[in-house]
């Protein structure tokens, strides 16, 4: 009996899906993961007129088929039609695609259910009453992990009627949506020029005035005119928008094509078919934002996408959120690795303020204000770098071996100064009360710029997210919440400098406090020293020699100042001449030009340097999107390590967290690969990659599993949270 049930059971299920392919006007067909049917937008033809048929396709979750341009690879649906005599068939109007990137190829494709619809003329001499019946022979390419080409043979049958026909109520509305959503000329003015190695593409015209171009895309009808695998970037102009562009092979031969056609997209809806004439780019199609890049593999069609991640909600947020966490990351920051260096300025001044707690308040609030001005003006220099195209985030100051040479020797003289060698900004017991009042907020005030120039190239806490969405945004919104994170920063010190409590509580003025600044002049010591190796990783060993060289006139020049500083005290007269000391400057400003010439190529990255890749108790490998991709194609856990030499967070993690023996037996047991995707020089691939993510500075920890999603661990590590994550990529079971 329960044979015969389930035998029963099967027959009537067979017997319902027949059923549910048995229309007689528009069978469909069922095949592994597709099923297809050509479906009408009327219930009727109308002599003269225009009948939509469309190809419906209802494919598998997980799967897809290809759009006109399939990409780098794929193949587009077609279809072949046999109509009666005097009927025609145009072509498919295609809706816009999404991406879907697989290792270095970038395919367009379709998923879900899709609608193919196609114009079809009826010719005036149709006649009412009679029924005929459209064919098409359609083919197409299912992709997942396999691609299968299939195959069917289409049939619709349709009366003829004098009247209007009326829509079709199962399938006539989604034609119709597909209709008015489908990209179309919309009369815009769109030219391109190659400039340098990239190729700039603009369109302006009334439906991309004051646009959003977050996602915005271009799917080329050609696929020779872009390299299709690399990031788009767009920046908004009052009249349009400018898309920044890997040019592909069409450029290769001196040549370019006289035009490009194909779909530009803004997401959510709103995409246009665009016929670009190589020409001067139309005026009002950049400048109003910053551009905003595209990464490979994220849907701009608001779609899924076989790709990468996405920004992990960065996107997501509003100008309040974006400032409070900017605030609160600011504030975090002060606890920082990153900010460390500068801790023995600010110990060194709360431990002289016991004698004038009047000049505490005023120094906390000069320290205030170096902090505020430092942060804005290195986010306008940010903003207008990304407005010019340059693939930059926060810390690109120190991406420059010239800023990092500059930056160590301030470092050292700040250090000279807390041993002694010679005085700026303090009172220094009997040098004056003029020059305890204005050098010492001065002295303030330089703190301030040197906590932000050290401290901001880390991003902590909260932060990171409040970063990637500002650098979207409109210059004035971006810089507002550059100027609340600045405030976070600032605040906690400038609040102790306010607290009388705090001084009462200190020991009578004596000789602990020059004891103490000289014990904290060491921390710089040690930052000039590690700045030092940051600079033999960006520009070699030839760049260390100068900077020893400058260095060694920078120690001569504290010297100097320091003994005429102590002769004025000691005699009223300056005996050795402070020229001494202006010779020594113009040897550090010769020897600071002369290792600019060193300076690593931009664009170089120390992730192929094997005495980089390889430091630390983990084997690692360079990192690339293609690189991530294939280890997931073969299965491996993959953990990618935004870093940079100059980033002390990163140094800490990679030292403390990375360097425990759980986690090194964690990547042996799941077999994941470790990644580490190096900044210490610029490089754009790294920069657009932690755009895709929200980011806009490190350090990033990103564990890669099954999906194409990645986990994004803390800024701060831990062991436990690496194996944690190492564990669930895996599957929580030990891979060979």
């Amino acid at each position: 009996m329960r044979v015969l049930a389930i035998a029963l059971a099967a027959l009537l299920g067979l017997g319902l899906a027949t059923a549910a392919y048995a229309d007689p006007m528009h069978p469909a067909v069922k095949t592994e993961h597709n099923d297809v049917e050509l479906v009408p937008e009327t219930t009727a033809a109308a002599p003269g007129s225009t009948l939509y048929v469309a190809l419906r396709q209802v494919i598998t979750p997980g799967w897809h088929t290809y759009w006109r341009n399939p990409g780098d690879a794929g193949q587009a649906t077609s279809l072949t039609w046999t109509l009666p005599q005097g009927w025609s068939a145009g072509d498919i109007v295609w809706p816009a695609p999404e991406q879907d990137l697989t290792g270095p190829i970038m395919n367009y494709v379709l998923t879900g259910e899709v609608y193919l619809p196609v114009p079809v003329a009826v010719p005036a001499s149709a006649k009412p009453g009679e029924t005929v019946t459209l064919k098409a022979a359609v083919s197409w390419l299912v992709c997942k992990d396999v691609c299968i080409p299939e195959d069917a043979d289409l049939t619709l049958s349709l009366p003829v009627t004098a009247g209007t026909p009326t829509v079709d109520p199962q399938y006539g509305q989604a034609i119709a949506q597909t209709l008015v959503d489908a990209p179309k000329p919309a009369g815009l003015d769109a030219r391109f020029q190659v400039q340098g190695d990239v190729l700039k593409l603009a369109a302006t015209g009334a439906p991309l005035k004051a646009a959003d171009v977050a996602h915005a895309y271009f799917f080329p009808y050609d696929g020779t005119v872009i390299d299709q695998a690399k990031a788009q970037s767009a920046q908004a102009g009052p009249d349009g928008v400018t898309l920044t562009l890997p040019p592909g092979y069409a450029f290769s031969h001196g040549k370019p094509p006289a035009e490009m056609k194909g779909v530009l997209s803004l997401g959510g809806g709103h995409a246009y078919e665009i016929v670009a004439k190589l020409g001067p780019l139309p005026t009002g199609a950049a400048g109003a934002t910053p551009p905003v890049v595209t990464t490979p593999g994220s849907s701009s069609n608001g779609g899924p996408s076989g790709g990468g991640g996405g920004g992990h909600g960065a996107s997501k947020l509003g100008l309040i959120s974006a400032v409070g966490l900017a605030f609160l990351g600011g504030v975090i920051l002060n606890l920082m690795p990153c900010v460390f260096p500068v801790l023995s300025m600010k110990g060194a001044a709360l431990a002289r303020h016991v004698e004038s707690p009047q000049h505490a308040r005023a120094e906390g609030v000069a320290f205030f204000v170096g902090v505020l001005v430092t942060f804005v003006g290195l986010a306008a220099l940010l903003i207008a770098a990304r407005a010019a195209g340059q693939a930059v985030g926060w810390g690109f100051q120190l991406q420059s071996p010239a800023v990092v040479a500059i930056l160590a020797l301030i470092m050292l003289a700040s250090a000279l100064n807390l041993s002694g060698v010679f005085e700026a900004g303090l009172s220094a017991q009997g040098l004056g009360g003029g020059l305890a009042t204005k050098p010492g907020l001065a002295g303030s005030f330089f703190t301030g710029v040197l906590a932000v120039v050290v401290a901001a190239p880390c991003t902590g806490p909260f932060m990171a997210g409040a970063i990637g969405w500002a650098l979207v945004q409109p210059a004035a919104v971006a810089l507002t919440v550059f100027l609340s994170l600045g405030v976070g920063l600032a605040l906690p010190f400038t609040a102790l400098s306010f607290a009388p409590g705090l001084f009462r509580r200190l020991p009578p003025p004596g000789g602990w406090m020059e004891g103490l600044r000289k014990v904290l002049a060491f921390p710089m010591y040690a930052a000039a020293a590690y700045l030092a190796w940051v600079l033999v990783l960006q520009a070699g060993d030839t760049a260390l020699l100068l900077l020893f060289a400058a260095a060694l006139a920078t120690a001569f020049a504290a010297w100097c100042f320091g003994v005429s500083q102590r002769q004025l005290l000691t005699t009223g007269k300056v005996l050795l001449p402070r020229g001494a000391a202006m010779v020594a400057l113009a040897a550090i400003v010769a020897c600071a030009v002369a290792g600019y010439r060193f300076a690593a190529p931009t664009g170089a990255s120390a992730a192929g340097n094997p005495a980089v890749a390889s430091a630390g108790a983990l084997p690692t490998e360079p990192w690339s999107p293609q690189r991530v991709a294939a280890l997931q194609a073969q299965g491996k856990p993959v953990f990618v390590d935004f870093t940079a030499a100059w980033c002390v967070t990163c140094q800490v993690n990679e030292r403390t967290a990375l360097a425990t023996q759980a986690v090194v037996d964690a990547f042996a047991h799941t077999g994941a690969v470790y990644l580490k995707a190096d900044w210490t020089n610029r490089d754009a691939a790294i920069a657009n990659a932690l755009t895709a993510q929200g980011r806009s500075g490190v350090p990033l920890y990103l564990v890669y599993g099954k999906g194409p999603t990645p986990r994004v661990l803390p800024q701060l590590l831990t062991s436990g949270i690496v194996v944690d994550a190492l564990n669930q990529a895996g599957g929580g079971a030990p891979k060979a």
